[in-house]
C-alpha cells in the first residue's frame, strides 16, 4: 500500500513518518518538495501530486496553524485549511483512497465545561477555526471514505512548544503569570501519530470506521497547571530554574489579549474513538513527562 503524507516536517507529520512506515510505502512531502508539490496553497499542484502518486491512503498533516496571523491572512488560511482538503477529498474519491485529516477543538465556541462530542453544534470564534471547519465540511461533502481527527493543545519534543517556553521563562524569571481559565488536555504528536496508524490499519478493513473522531490525551488541565507540572517535573529531572512551580501565578485570558479569540473550553470527549478502535488514551501527564525527559 502506498501512503501519501503531507506536512512531513510539522510536529505530527514528523511522527507520522515513523508510525505509518510499517503500513506501506510512505511518500512524505513538505511545502518544498522537489519531485511532487506538497504546498497546500497550490491547489492544482496538490491535485496533480495525488494523481501522480496514486496512493491508497492520503494523510494530510499540513495546515495553516498561525492562529493569530490568520486574522490578517484570511484568504491564505481559507485556501490551505478550507479549499485544499476539498481538493484532496475529490482526488481521494477518484482513486478510492482513504483520506485522513486533522482538525481542531477551535471549531467549537469553547463555552461551558462539558467535553465536546463529535456531533455537538460548531461555532468557531476565529478565522483559523472557521477555515478548519470549512475543510471538515468540504471533505464530508465529497467523500465518505475519510477519518477526521479533531485534536487540541498539540506538542512535540521536536520544535517549539509551550513547555519549552515555560522552561525558558522559568530560567530567566523568578515569577511567571500563566492563564488559568482555559481548559484542555496537552496531546503529544507521538500519541496522535500512533493512534492514526492504528486507526488506518483498522479502517482499511472496516468501512464502518469512518467520520469524525476526537483525539486527545486523557484528563484535563489549564495552561497554568500545565506550566506548574512542567516546571516541577523539570526540577525533579535536575534542571536549574529561577522560578519554581509555586511561582506560576494564575491570570485570566483577558490579561493576554490576542487578535484571535481562544476557546475557554477545549475539552474533547474521546469515548467514540476509544470504543470504535479499542483504544485507551493515556493521561496527559504521561506524554508530557516523557517529552521532558527527552529535551532535558
Amino acid at each position: 500500500m502506498k501512503i501519501l503524507l503531507l506536512g512531513r516536517n510539522g510536529q505530527v507529520g514528523w511522527e507520522l513518518q515513523r508510525s505509518l512506515a510499517p503500513l506501506g510505502e510512505v511518500v512524505a512531502l513538505d511545502r518544498h518538495g522537489a519531485d511532487y508539490c506538497g504546498d497546500l496553497s497550490d491547489l492544482d499542484g496538490i491535485a496533480e501530486t495525488v494523481r501522480q502518486v496514486r496512493p491508497g491512503v492520503i494523510v494530510n498533516a499540513a495546515a495553516y496553524t498561525a492562529v493569530d496571523k490568520a486574522e490578517s491572512e484570511p484568504e491564505l488560511a481559507h485556501t490551505v485549511n478550507g479549499l485544499a482538503p476539498g481538493v484532496l477529498a475529490h482526488e481521494a474519491k477518484r482513486l478510492g483512497a482513504l483520506l485522513v485529516h486533522y482538525s481542531t477543538d477551535y471549531v467549537f465556541a469553547g463555552d461551558g465545561e462539558t467535553p465536546w462530542r463529535e456531533a455537538d453544534p460548531v461555532a468557531p470564534l476565529s478565522v483559523y477555526g472557521r477555515t478548519k471547519l470549512e475543510g471538515e465540511r468540504a471533505i464530508a461533502a465529497l467523500t465518505s471514505n475519510h477519518l477526521i481527527f479533531r485534536t487540541s493543545w498539540v506538542y512535540a519534543a521536536r520544535g517549539g512548544n509551550f513547555a519549552k517556553t515555560m522552561l525558558r521563562l522559568a530560567g530567566e524569571r523568578e515569577r511567571l503569570t500563566v492563564i488559568d481559565d482555559q481548559f484542555g488536555a496537552p496531546t503529544g504528536a507521538e500519541l496522535i501519530a500512533d493512534v492514526t496508524a492504528h486507526a488506518v490499519s483498522q479502517a482499511m478493513g472496516n468501512s464502518r470506521l469512518r467520520g469524525i473522531y476526537h483525539l486527545a490525551a486523557g484528563g484535563t488541565t489549564t495552561w497554568n497547571a500545565y506550566a506548574r507540572f512542567v516546571i516541577a517535573s523539570a526540577l525533579e529531572l535536575g534542571a536549574t530554574l529561577k522560578a519554581g512551580a509555586e511561582a506560576v501565578d494564575p491570570v485570566p485570558t483577558s490579561a493576554f489579549p490576542t487578535p484571535a479569540k481562544r476557546p475557554h473550553n477545549s475539552r474533547l470527549d474521546t469515548s467514540k474513538l476509544q470504543a470504535d478502535f479499542g483504544l485507551a488514551l493515556p493521561p496527559w501527564q504521561q506524554g508530557v513527562a516523557r517529552m521532558l525527559s527527552e529535551i532535558l
